[in-house]
Parts: C-alpha cells; sequence; structure tokens
C-alpha cells in the first residue's frame, strides 16, 4: 500500500531533473578540486592537512566517482538511445576516449615536467603502459558495454542486482591479485583490481554504481510526491558518513590514506555510497528550492557537457600546474591557491566544451 501510494504506474518525473543535474555537477566540480590538489602537491606546495583530508579523501571520493556512476545508471532510465546495440556502440567510443584521457593525464605532463622540471617522476608512464590504465571513462565504457549485453538479453531487474553484487564480491575477494605476467595484470585490470595493473575502476568493483543508479532511477522517474521520495535524506547521509568514518577508523575504509581500498573498494563500501547517493541527491533536491537560478543553470550546464569537460580538464590540470611551477617557482600554492585554480579549470574546460558542442551544430 504505501509503494502504491509513493509511485505511480506511470511516468511521472520526465525530462531534466534539476537535482539530478547539481549532484552531477558537484562530482566533476569535487573530481577537478581532487586531481588539481593532486597536481600541485607534485611541486612547490603547503596545502594544510584538512584540505587534503576534505578534498582528498571526502569530497574527491564517496562525493565524486560514485555520484557520477551512480547518476550514469540513472540517465539510461532518461535516454532515449537505451537499446543494446546504441548503448555497446557508445561503450567502445567511451573506453577509446578513456585511452585518450590517459594520454592527456600522463604522457604529456610526464614529457613536459621533466623537459621542463627535471621531474620525470611527479607523472610515471611505466614504460608507456599507463596508456592502459582504466580511468573512469574507461569504466564507464565498459559498463556500456555490459550493460547494452544484459539489455539484449533483457535481464531482469533482479537478475541486474544478483549479477552486479556477485560481480562486487568477486572484485572484493580477488582485489590486487597479481597473475604473475604483466600483459594478463594489465588485461584483467579492466575488471578487477590486479597488482601493478594500473586500475583505478576496475568493472567488476565499481558495476554496481550504474546498475544501483539504473534501478533506483525506474522508481524515482515513478515517484508521485519527490518530497515523499526523499524525506529522510539527511538520515541517509549521516548514516553513510557514520560508516565511512567507523570503517576507516576500524579496518581501512574508502577514506583511508591507501587509496587503493577507495579504487578497490568492497561490497559493504559501494553499498554505503550507494545509499548516500540518495542522500545526496535528497540534498540537492531541497537545495534546488533555495539557490539561485544562476546556480541551476550552471549546474545544468556542467550536467549536460559532463564527459567533454573530464577529459578537458585532465588536459589543462596537469599543464598548467607544471606551468606554474616553471614560471612562478618561488609561489607556494597553499589551499586558497589550489582552490582558485581548481576553479578556473572548471570555467576553462566549461568554455571549451561548449564551445565544441557549438562547432558540432554548425
Amino acid at each position: 500500500m504505501y509503494f502504491d501510494n509513493l509511485f505511480s504506474k506511470e511516468n511521472v518525473n520526465t525530462g531534466r531533473q534539476v537535482e539530478l543535474d547539481i549532484a552531477k555537477a558537484l562530482s566533476i566540480i569535487f573530481m577537478v578540486f581532487l586531481h588539481t590538489m593532486w597536481v600541485v602537491m607534485n611541486y612547490n606546495s603547503a596545502l594544510s592537512p584538512v584540505y587534503e583530508f576534505v578534498v582528498g579523501n571526502i569530497l574527491g571520493r564517496p562525493y565524486a566517482a560514485p555520484i557520477f556512476m551512480f547518476c550514469m545508471g540513472v540517465g539510461i532510465v532518461y535516454s532515449r538511445h537505451s537499446q543494446g546495440d546504441v548503448m555497446i556502440k557508445r561503450g567502445v567510443k567511451l573506453y577509446l576516449l578513456g585511452i585518450l584521457v590517459n594520454i592527456f593525464e600522463w604522457f604529456i605532463p610526464h614529457f613536459l615536467s621533466g623537459t621542463l622540471l627535471g621531474n620525470w617522476d611527479a607523472f610515471p608512464i611505466y614504460g608507456g603502459l599507463l596508456l592502459f590504465c582504466v580511468d573512469i571513462l574507461a569504466f564507464a565504457g565498459l559498463s556500456f558495454i555490459a550493460m547494452g549485453i544484459l539489455k539484449k538479453f533483457e535481464v531482469s531487474n533482479k537478475k541486474l542486482i544478483v549479477i552486479a553484487v556477485v560481480m562486487s564480491i568477486i572484485g572484493t575477494l580477488l582485489k590486487e591479485t597479481d597473475l604473475g605476467i604483466p600483459v594478463l595484470n594489465l588485461i584483467f585490470a579492466n575488471f578487477i583490481g590486479t597488482k601493478g595493473g594500473f586500475s583505478a575502476f576496475p568493472l567488476f568493483n565499481w558495476f554496481i554504481f550504474p546498475v544501483g543508479g539504473y534501478i533506483w532511477g525506474q522508481y524515482f522517474i515513478k515517484a508521485k510526491d519527490k518530497g515523499d521520495f526523499f524525506k529522510f535524506w539527511p538520515i541517509y547521509i549521516v548514516i553513510a558518513l557514520i560508516y565511512f568514518f567507523v570503517s576507516t577508523k576500524l579496518w581501512g575504509g574508502i577514506l583511508s590514506d591507501d587509496i587503493h581500498l577507495y579504487y578497490f573498494m568492497n561490497t559493504l563500501d559501494a553499498t554505503f555510497c550507494i545509499i548516500n547517493a540518495h542522500g545526496v541527491i535528497g540534498l540537492c533536491y531541497w537545495l534546488v528550492k533555495y539557490v539561485p537560478d544562476a546556480v541551476i543553470n550552471v549546474s545544468k550546464i556542467l550536467s549536460s557537457n559532463i564527459n567533454n569537460i573530464y577529459i578537458i580538464q585532465w588536459f589543462f590540470v596537469p599543464v598548467t600546474g607544471i606551468l606554474i611551477a616553471y614560471f612562478f617557482k618561488n609561489l607556494v600554492m597553499n589551499d586558497l591557491l589550489s582552490s582558485v585554480l581548481a576553479l578556473c579549470m572548471i570555467v576553462l574546460a566549461t568554455l571549451l566544451a561548449l564551445g565544441i558542442k557549438k562547432l558540432r551544430t554548425v
């Protein structure tokens, strides 16, 4: 009876949903802040421990990639191009874009930093193997391929959940596995967190997020009253935060200084990240009532261009950080300067993304 009152049989919340735009916008903002912090730490910096922890371990982790991937799953529900074949083709394109991002993220900065600053270790490329690092876009590509295949076989929601959970458990059990042959480690890094496989987002550990978003989105789109749907959003965020801090303190969770515990997160960590995602989107729904229209419009721009912004920022953030270190050798990057640089990178990447979109429509 409760679910009958809460959900309609027909789609209700169609079209753009502002709370999803804000959540996606925040995720890309937090990612750019994280990446900027990583770059400036390679050179002359004096970031405070609090800033490093808040940006690097909190905002840049459960509030960034998991939200991004969860919303990606929600987007499949709203997409008019969610047919299996179309998703597989899109997945292949995203995977190849992930390879392109690795060139921007590692190879160009490696040679630029080495040539200008004599620092070849700031952006290691491990003999070129880092070209195949599984970053977030490569993972997104694999996820779309997997979802496309499952859609072609018309797999039910219940089976989707079982598949995603089983994959997560396998990823949990096999994390940091050493297959003994570097090439095999590199190949299987796409699926599990192999040792030396250069994988940040292996499919088995993270597939639960787009699946979770896809299932969640099917309820969200039918919610009669979004106020009721998000009624307890603060509780979800608080429960998730308590778990994140307690698990990190007791056995090493996703807020740990060992970033592999985040990249190769276990099933329980992923579950609480999904709980947190519902709370965060609920928070964004609440914010819509109070933030100016300008904030909502900017969120829509960031959300609708999120993939291009992600790609572009990986070119500008490392290169700009290196050039600042080269031309302003005595400049010490503190919390404020790192934040200002991150904001500039977001603006620059967004403007370029908009320019590219405009050129495509000409």
